[in-house]
This record gives structure tokens, sequence and C-alpha cells, in this order.
């Protein structure tokens, strides 16, 4: 193997790839980077037999080969590169890659290419799903952050996604809160397809991503094992996770009492300000909603209703803010976990959030106002007397 690349595009690759390395193993070759040169373009590639990413980085190839090197030696020596070219030599015989750039030299022991693992990439013969980047980005956004974060449940740590028709449906919950965004698919399946995909590996696909303009290829194996995300340089093959995802039909409240709409940004504001006394007083946040007749907030569109939004600690002190609001039915006073309310509104995409609820034992529902495509259940907490 001979093969000339430029040294930014080198290190973005080997960036790109490293999410999927192996952080401790049995196998140690899953510690490792495969670089190959071939048709034209250099390979990169790792895994962790959980997920698996692919990257194609422009290069110069005068001969093709292949060989496999530690990952964070690769990523730490690149790094320290000047951005110039790096030409990249293999001796087959001691599997040492040898690595020339400016005024650097050096040599890197490997492992033969044959020991690493397969990664499964989308072929001609697999059917794809057709989506517009920037709605699985936000798909993605909208889901991720409501996953499970430990083991108990396997399936929470996942994202349910729909595929039925030309309509697509990500939801995810952790047992304290569930999200559920629908959108529609750049292509028309034949027949409906239900898998859960690790959140992690979604995130990856988000941040890969990037600002690519092309359409996403998304393919299940026939064995409903795995799912294969092909951009615009990079595949990204996952494992899915086996199990029933909870009915979040089942979840979401059909009917409020007390509809209060606000303003996103003020309302997020005054979270962030609660949550400062909120950490000592296991997060809580009590929202006060009531309706009135104040006429600035009358004249500013907002109803003339208004939120109080409190937290207080024994430890810290405590802390009041108010925003106008559009309230509609009964006053309430209700209490949620600071953090899943900033949560949900950092990822809306709507400059006014409607709060909808039931009671203060009840569930709440968060939803972007002038849109219909998510929607949040988020638990309350218990308030004291």
């Amino acid at each position: 193997m001979k093969v000339s690349v430029p040294q930014v595009e080198l290190a973005r690759g080997i960036a790109v790839v490293s999410r999927a390395v192996a952080a401790r193993s049995t196998l140690p070759v899953l510690g490792h980077i495969l670089l190959a040169a071939e048709g034209g373009r250099l390979k990169l590639a790792a895994t962790n037999l959980e997920i698996g990413i692919t990257h194609w980085s422009a290069a110069q190839v005068q001969s093709e080969g292949a060989i496999t090197v530690p990952a964070r030696q690769l990523a730490d020596y690149v790094n320290a590169l000047p951005p110039d070219t790096v030409q990249m030599e293999l001796n087959p015989k001691t599997q040492t890659l040898h690595l020339k750039c400016a005024r650097y030299d050096a040599n890197i022991k490997g492992v033969d290419a044959s020991e690493f693992p397969i990664i499964p990439t989308i072929g001609d013969n697999i059917n794809k799903i057709l989506i517009e980047p920037d709605t699985l980005k936000e798909l993605i956004t909208q889901a991720v952050f409501s996953a499970a974060q430990d083991d108990s449940r396997p399936v929470l740590t996942g994202v349910l996604a729909k595929f039925d028709k030309d309509a697509v449906t990500f939801a995810s919950a952790d047992g304290f809160r569930l999200s559920v965004h629908s959108a529609v698919l750049g292509s028309k399946l034949s027949a409906p397809v239900s898998v859960i995909i690790p959140a992690k590996a979604l995130a990856d696909v988000a941040r890969i991503m990037g600002d690519q303009d092309a359409p996403v290829e998304i393919a299940i194996t026939e064995t409903r094992s795995q799912v294969l995300f092909h951009l615009a340089n990079t595949d990204l093959v996952s494992q899915l996770i086996d199990g029933n995802f909870p009915d979040f039909n089942q979840i979401v409240p059909k009917s409020y009492t007390t509809r209060t709409v606000m303003n996103t940004n003020e309302l997020q504001n005054a979270v962030k300000a609660a949550s400062v006394f909120a950490r000592e007083s296991s997060n809580t946040v009590r929202l006060n909603i009531s309706s009135g007749n104040d006429a600035s907030a009358v004249s500013a569109g907002m109803g003339g209703g208004r939120v109080v939004i409190t937290a207080q600690s024994a430890e810290t002190g405590d802390n009041v803010g108010e925003i106008d609001a559009t309230v509609e039915g009964d006053p309430i006073e209700i209490a949620f976990n600071a953090r899943f309310l900033a949560d949900v509104l950092g990822v809306l995409n709507a400059p006014q959030v409607a709060l909808e609820t039931s009671g203060a034992a009840s569930p709440g529902v968060v939803k972007p106002v002038g849109r219909d495509d998510f929607t949040h259940v988020i638990m309350p907490m218990h308030i004291g007397k």
C-alpha cells in the first residue's frame, strides 16, 4: 500500500471513525483503525462490534493495500502533524506503516488487515429508506435526549423507529418522560417496519452528518439485527436492540384541563435561573399557573395569564421568576424535574411552547406551538404541602 492524503482529511477521517473504536476489549484489533487504499480513495474503518463506522477520504493511491494500526497512537500522531500531505507506505513483511509529512517521519507497527471484522455496507440489492438530512437530524435531536442512560431496561436505551409508507416516527422514553416525533420520508415503503436503534448510534449519526445536503440512505438487514446509515462519505452500521418498546400511544394523555402557552426562550431562562436553587432540592421546580387580565400582557398577545416559576433549597436559598402566558382552563400548581424541562425546551424549534396539564399528579404534555409533529410527556414531581 502506498497512498498520499492531506493531513486535514486524514485527521477528519480518523476523528469520524474513532467514535466506533472499542475502549476496552479482549480483541486487540478492535482498538485499531483499518486503513485501506482502494478504488482511488483511502478507506478508514473502526468497530466495537456494536457499531461500525467506515469513512472514505480523497487520496492519491499509488498502490492498493490495507493494514490496521492502533487508533489512539495514529490519531495523536496525525493531529500533531502540520497541514501538509501525509505519505503512507506499508511494509507487508513487517506489517509496519511508514508515515511521512513535511519533515516528520514515523513508523507504526500494525496488525494484518485480515484480522479486522467485516463491516456491512449498503448494497444495491437492499431496500433503502431515503430521508432528508435536516429531517433526520431533527428526529434524532428530539428523541435521543429522553432515552434511558442505564441498562436496567435495554429497550429504553434505544429509540423506536417506525417506518410506514412515506412516514417515520421516532419515540424514546426513560420511565419519567417520553418523546414522539413524526416526519415525512423521501421514499415510500412497500411494508411497514419497526426497529429499536441504540440512542448512542443515532447521536453519532447526527454528529457525523454535519451539513450534508444529499438525502441519507437507511437500510435494515433482512434478519432485523442491524441498521445501516449511508451518509455523504461515511457509513455507520449499528446492532439493533431486541425487545418490545412500550406502546407510547397509551402513555400520551388524550385530554387536559389547562393549556398554557409561553414564550420558549422566556420559559427556558426562567427554568435555568430556578435550576441554580433546584439542584439542592431533588432538582424540583414549581410552576404556578393562573389566568389574569394584565393589560401589558394582553397587548403583547399573551392573554394576560402568568406562570410563576420557583425553586427553593434549605441550604442555598430560593428564587421566584415570572413570565407572561396565555392560559386556558383551571389554575394549577405543578412541579417538574428542572433538568427534564430544560432538556425538552432546548430541542424545541418553535418560538412558543404549550404545556398541557390535567392536575398536579398527572403527566404534563409539552408541544411546540404551530407544529403537530412533536409531543413530549413529562411526569410531575410530588409537591409537599
